[in-house]
């Protein structure tokens, strides 16, 4: 617990050391619920969490995604209330996990019906795999829970945008680097 506080305080201070010149900045909070400026943002972002690879285990197609999400965020959560807190950090990022876990499970709830059942089992088996992984963590002494709880990095930020993408029923393909201009400069030899 003492890591994240000390994390936390580093962060914060990081954060504040900008706000005296930003302080009429629009600040985006939110995740899938967040309204995005213009539409071309929302494509930049999306772009962005695409072109970044995914953890090894995480399934590419956008279903099958948001469950391995929803579990990954749902085990965190079981884990940390698995450490009777009263850390007002460890609390906090259980409620945010919680509320992104609703979030996943109503994209995977509305989109559920337009799958494949191939898609579905595909879905199913990353999910399960996770649970199974947070299991064997659920199995450990307390300090070794809380060490792991920790060092939860969070999701990858392709996560956001899948649950978006199959909640709205989406079927374009996301935006590439290409498209909204953030393409790398090619190499000079």
């Amino acid at each position: 617990m003492i890591v994240r506080t000390l994390l936390l305080g580093t962060t914060l201070a990081l954060g504040l050391a900008g706000t005296a010149a930003a302080q009429d900045a629009v600040i985006r909070t939110g995740g899938t619920d967040a309204v995005f400026a213009s539409q071309n943002t929302e494509r930049m972002w999306e772009a962005v969490a695409y072109s970044n690879p995914l953890p090894p285990g995480a399934p590419t197609a956008d279903y099958p995604l948001v469950a391995w999400c929803e579990a990954m965020v749902s085990g965190h959560v079981t884990l940390g209330q698995s450490l009777e807190t009263d850390d007002e950090l460890d609390l906090e990022l259980i409620q945010l996990g919680q509320a992104e876990a609703r979030k996943f499970t109503r994209a995977l709830e509305a989109a559920a019906p337009r799958q494949t059942p191939e898609s579905l089992a595909t879905a199913e088996a990353a999910a399960a795999a996770v649970r199974a992984s947070w299991a064997h963590v659920m199995q450990q002494d307390l300090a070794t829970r809380d060490q792991t709880f920790g060092l939860f990095f969070g999701l990858p930020g392709r996560c956001e945008h899948a649950a978006r993408r199959i909640r709205d029923n989406i079927t374009t393909p996301p935006a590439t680097l290409a498209e909204v201009g953030l393409e790398p400069a090619a190499a000079t030899e």
